[in-house]
């Protein structure tokens, strides 16, 4: 995985980046431990009208369909608290429990795109599952095409682009991922502590069927 703070890439199951130092235990000492109750979209600093939220919860279910083991999430304000966006969204990531997302997909298969509206800046995060199919650069991508709708108060229509986009990457991986398999074959295993985790962010959640085995549509 890469650092939130410095993006050098570091081992998943470091507890501190050895770069810079970041670890997770900053975030919590800055937001808490406790899980964060939430659902996909969070639109907390109100930028969308109610119409808008339903194009944008039906733009995330399309998401679900096509990526049966994935999901996306968004969340609007502030990273309280103060500090980077990137490391706020790294940390709600780990620590929310999605309400309306079904215990098969866990939030190591999540997709989290955190907007400031007030800072004008926004952040995409993912779980350890997606790093062999998401690079830097496709997060500057996706972010490129909402940028525009965002800067003109647009942010249903620039979320629902930006999910656009990142469909046609995820989808070309899992092609590339077909053909070349062991060039997508992740090497590093989990954390220790990943099943504990999970089973926190679950608690709660109705039973579900058997996870799917692919990673990727």
């Amino acid at each position: 995985m890469k650092c939130p703070r410095c993006v050098q890439v570091i081992h998943r199951g470091a507890g501190l980046c050895p770069h810079c130092g970041f670890g997770m235990a900053d975030m919590d000492a800055r937001h808490g431990t406790e899980n964060v109750s939430l659902r996909r979209l969070a639109d907390m600093a109100g930028l969308m009208r109610s119409r808008e939220r339903v194009s944008v919860l039906a733009a995330l279910d399309r998401f679900c369909r096509k990526f049966p083991q994935l999901f996306f999430a968004v969340y609007t304000g502030s990273g309280q608290g103060g500090g980077n966006l990137r490391q706020f969204g790294f940390w709600l990531l780990n620590r929310a429990a999605f309400e309306d997302v079904p215990v098969e997909r866990p939030n190591e298969g999540g997709i989290l795109l955190v907007i400031d509206a007030e800072s004008k800046s926004a952040s995409l995060s993912w779980g350890y599952l997606l790093d062999p199919f998401l690079k830097e650069e496709d997060t500057f991508l996706c972010l490129s095409r909402a940028h525009a709708y965002w800067l003109e108060g647009r942010f249903a229509e620039g979320t629902i682009r930006l999910l656009a986009q990142l469909e046609k990457i995820l989808r070309r991986r899992a092609q590339q991922a077909r053909r070349d398999p062991e060039r997508f074959e992740r090497k590093v295993a989990p954390p220790v502590k990943s099943g504990e985790i999970a089973r926190r962010i679950r608690e709660g959640h109705r039973q579900a069927s058997p996870s799917p085995k692919e990673v990727v549509e």
